[in-house]
Formats: structure tokens, sequence, C-alpha cells
């Protein structure tokens, strides 16, 4: 269950002492948390970041006097750095606490310190959502989860919604049949399960979360939220019901998920890296946002009273609904008082990844379709400044992309005009690795403390398997994030004009990718990634050279796309355990 070990990190990212300890409502004992102090410290290290990272430009397109492009790259470069100083800032935090502390989830999280070992008190509603799925991939992990819980003799509980958007009617019927089928060979006193379709899905999945609340909650307090390709234990969700009752103003707490084992190349390389980032991320950002944390829409538990008392989204002024729902439901709870953390350990809680590049990308941009809404919730009242500022990071996690396709051409531009030529090309690669590093720090320092754990290194097969397996994913990290930001910002660059995306049902199986459609999809990177080349090719070497990652991954999208989703490719890296994560290799 939930575990008690108090922090061994240094005073300044665990310390209970700064402030003065005080009592929820129930008794057990929350200590309040030097926030204020916290903050301060994480922005003066922002900041000294974005510092190190524009002084660093300007001596470099400074080196040879400033033309035009030279200026409007340091502009463009200015607006990418709040990301990678956050990105930055956070990991280096994270990276202190899981090297520091004897328990780093719960010295970020107070309420599991307090949490009490137990059956739980409160029912608990176990929610999953579903539109157009394979009930044959849903139901196998849900009777998992039911049968651990009922082993462990909590059955009375919990109680199983299966809450289905589906419109479609003869996937509705198959899914129907499934369901109850499933239902019907469900032991007796155990946990009841029960299935509601909306026939309109008005809202989305936000629509079906609310609606469930308000018609068949019933007696539940808690709300446990899962999509259909997430997975929970029966001892992480346990865990999280005994932090909820642990502290009566917790309105969500959020676990932190992980990718599922994955026979694809490209989710199993993809999210091999997730994992390390956002174990830095997660614990950095927990420590100093506290109370005012993310909600990412499922593998959370919600107290249902206030979430349906605060977080019923309306239309936005031009009549449509609120894509990316999950964070501005974080930031009603932040504005009404109650508090939304993260539970920064990574066990029992898993979800699926796009099983392809092709998927992929268009995840990302419903996502950057969804966060680019926040513009117009910023101007809200009675907002708390970091719920702002929690708004304006979502804003932030796309916003970089139009700007470094830009920076690309502007530098092309530059040397093809001679603008370059007095450029310190040693202060210049400088600059591309601070850049990097700080871009994928979280993941960097993440690898790191991998390494420097040895029983940590041995979940995943030991140091030297662990090592083949960071370095296949720098190479496929090298290889995708320049194509994928050009894509974004292509899709960025047309939004405004009424491109829109939909919350249109997702390719959840393994397949491969056609050569004629990875053709169809990723011609522009390609083309952009010739034109540039020769351009570079024709005016500066050492340019061409200093451009030559970012150029690769737009020359090979498209065999890039295609190798990562071949069987062949996908068989081998499984058969030599490349990139293989802890549940992989305990299976």
């Amino acid at each position: 269950m939930a575990r008690r070990a108090e922090s061994a990190a240094p005073l300044i990212f665990a310390s209970p002492f700064l402030l003065p300890r005080s009592r929820d409502r129930r008794g057990p004992v929350i200590p309040p948390e030097p926030v204020a102090l916290r903050r301060l410290l994480f922005a003066l290290l922002a900041l000294a970041i974005t510092a190190g990272l524009v002084a660093l430009a300007v001596a470099v397109l400074a080196g040879g006097g400033w033309s035009i492009p030279e200026i409007l790259i340091l502009v463009a470069f200015i607006g990418t750095v709040p990301w990678s100083a956050l990105s930055a800032a956070n990991a280096i935090a994270g990276f202190v606490i899981l090297m520091g502390a004897c328990d780093p989830a719960a010295a970020v999280l107070p309420a599991l310190r307090a949490a009490k070992p137990g059956p739980p008190r409160a029912l608990t509603a176990l929610g999953i959502c579903i539109r157009n799925e394979d009930m044959g991939a849903v139901l196998p992990p849900l009777a998992v989860l039911l049968d651990g819980l009922e082993a462990k003799g909590v059955a009375g509980r919990f109680v199983l919604h299966i809450l289905s958007d589906t419109q479609d009617p003869a996937i509705a019927a198959a899914e129907e049949a499934a369901i109850a089928g499933f239902i019907a060979a469900r032991p007796e006193g155990g946990i009841p399960a029960r299935y509601r379709r909306r026939i309109r899905n008005t809202g989305f999945k936000a629509g079906n979360v609310m609606d469930f609340l308000d018609t068949q909650a019933g007696e539940a307090a808690f709300f446990l939220c899962l999509d259909a390709d997430s997975t929970m234990s029966p001892d992480a969700v346990l865990r999280l019901v005994a932090c909820m009752e642990a502290d009566d103003r917790l309105a969500i707490l959020q676990q932190m998920i992980v990718g599922r084992p994955a026979s694809a190349a490209f989710p199993r390389l993809f999210q091999f890296g997730m994992r390390a980032g956002m174990r830095s991320w997660g614990t950095g950002q927990a420590w100093w946002q506290g109370d005012e944390g993310p909600y990412w829409g499922h593998n959370a538990i919600i107290r249902i009273a206030p979430f349906r008392a605060h977080c019923r989204l309306e239309a936005l002024p031009d009549g449509s609904h609120i894509l990316s729902h999950d964070q501005v439901e974080a930031t009603r709870l932040h504005a009404a008082g109650w508090k939304v953390r993260v539970l920064t350990a990574e066990d029992g809680s898993q979800e699926g990844n796009p099983p392809a590049m092709p998927e992929f990308v268009t995840r990302d941009l419903r996502w950057a379709a969804g966060n680019m809404q926040y513009w117009q919730l910023l101007k809200l009242p009675n907002l708390t400044p970091m719920a702002r500022w929690q708004l304006v990071q979502a804003i932030l996690l796309f916003f970089g992309a139009p700007l470094w396709a830009l920076i690309l051409v502007l530098t092309a531009l530059n040397a093809a005009s001679g603008g370059g030529a007095g450029t310190p090309m040693g202060l210049a690669a400088l600059l591309l690795l601070a850049g990097w590093f700080c871009f994928y720090a979280p993941k960097l320092l993440g690898y790191a403390e991998v390494f420097f754990k040895p029983v940590l290194a041995a979940r995943y097969g030991g140091r030297s398997a662990f090592v083949k397996g960071v370095a296949a994913e720098i190479l496929f990290t090298t290889l995708f994030e320049p194509a994928r930001i050009l894509h974004q910002a292509l899709f960025l660059a047309a939004l405004p004009f009424g491109r829109r995306m939909g919350w249109a049902p997702q390719n959840r199986d393994d397949r491969g990718v056609a050569w004629a459609d990875a053709v169809r999809l990723f011609w522009p990177q390609t083309v952009l990634g010739i034109l540039l080349t020769l351009l570079f090719a024709a005016t500066s070497t050492c340019a061409l050279l200093l451009a030559l990652p970012f150029l690769a991954s737009l020359l090979l999208v498209i065999p890039f796309a295609v190798a990562t989703a071949a069987p062949g490719v996908s068989a081998w890296l499984r058969r030599a355990g490349i990139a293989a994560v802890p549940e992989e290799l305990d299976r």
C-alpha cells in the first residue's frame, strides 16, 4: 500500500521543517511545504539557464556583425528558450531529489507519508472511457484489476463503470455484446460492473465523465479515471485511495504514467525515453508546484464533489468545445482552493502509445489544437497565478515548433547571403550542445539516475543493456524530433486559417506503414530538407555540418516512418532486448 518512508533529500528540496506543521480535518499530519521558497529558487535557476542560453546566442550571432536574418534568428531563439529553461530546471530539481531522497515520491507528496494502510473507507467508482475500441484489448486488463482488488478483500469499496461514447451502431452492438459477456463472467459477490453508452457524445470525454458524475456516481466519493489503453495495478489504485483519504482537501491525485511493454519499434523506443524524462521532470515539477499541479486526464483519482461543482466546461466563445479539458479542470480546482497533486511513482500505472509515427503525429496535432485553445482562457477571472502558468506551460509545449522551423530556414538564408561569415563556429557548436542538453535534460538526467543506481539499472537488465537502449533511443530521437517539430509547425501555421482537428478514434493496433502513406504524410518535410541541404551545401560547409542532425531527420523521415513500424525491425529489437522496460523483463 502507501509508502511511508521519510525523505532524505537535502533540506531545500524536501524539508517539512521550514514552516509549522498543521493537521487536516480528519487528523493525519500534513506538513505545509515551503512552496514560496521553492518557487523562488526554481525561478532563479530557470532565469540563470535562460540568461546563459541567450548570452551564448548573442555571442554566436554577433560574431561577424548583425544581419537582418540574424536579428530574426535571435528573436525566434528567445521565444524557444522558456521551454528549454523550464525543461532543464525541472530536470535538475528532479534529479537532485531522485538521487538524494530515500523515497522521492514521498518527498514531494505529503499525503503519501500520511496515508494509512488498510481497506478504504470510501466507495470509489472505477471509470473507463471508451469510444470505438477493440473490447478484446480493453476488457482483459480490467478483469486483472478487478480480480486483484477482490483478492485483497476490498470488493465492497469499488464499482466498475464502462462509459461509452461509441456512435457507430455496428461497433456499439459488438461493444455491448462483449461487455455483457464480461459482466456475466464476473463472480458473484465481486466488484459490480456496469455499462452505459451515450447517444450523443457532447463535450467529448469531459462531457462523458461529467454526465456520469451527475447521473450514475451514486454514493461514490472518488472516481478513478482510466482511458481505454491505460491500466493500473490493484496496489496502485489502493495507494491513490489511501492518499485521498489522508488529505480531504486533495481533489485530484495524478499518478505518473509509463508506456506498456510494446512490440512495435516506434512506441518501444519512444516510451523508453519518455519514461526517463517523465521521472525527473515530474519529480522536479511536483516539488515546486505543490498543491497546484497538473492533471493529465487519466490514471488519476478524483474527489467527485469538488470536481462536479467546479469543473463543468462551458463552450468557447466561438461555440467549440474545449479539447484539452484536463488542465482546465485542474486550474478550476486551483481557483476554488482545492489541491491537485502528482504521485511521482511510476509503478502500477501504464498506458499504450501509438504504434507508428503517423498515428503519433496525428495525436500530437490533436493535443496541439487543444493546447492552443488555452490562449482564450488566459484572461479568465479568478485563476491563480500558478493556474495561469499551467496554461502557459501547455501552450509552450507546442509554441516553440514554428520558431525552431523558422530558425532553421533563417539560418540557411543567412548563410546564403553571407551573413554568417564571421560566426565563431566553436561557440555555435557549444550553443547547439547547450540547447540540446537543456531541451532533453529530463530524459538525459533520467538516464543518469538509472545508470548511477545499480538496483534500478538491474530492472532494465543491467547497465550494459540499459546503455544499449539509451543509444538506440537517442538515435531514434535525433531522427524523429526535428521532423515532428516541423510537422507541428506546419499545422500551427495553418491553425489560424481554419484548420481543425477533431477528436477521432485512435488506431491502437501494431501495423506496418506503407511507403505510399509515409510519402503522402511526410513529403513536405522531405522537400524542405532537400532544399535546405542544397542551400547549406552551396554556401557554407561549416553551417551544413552544424545543421546536419536536423537536416538528416527531414531527409530520412519517410524511411524512418516505415522502418520504425516494420515487423522485422520490431522483432530484431525485441530479440536483442534493446529498449526493454522493466515490466517486459519481469514477464
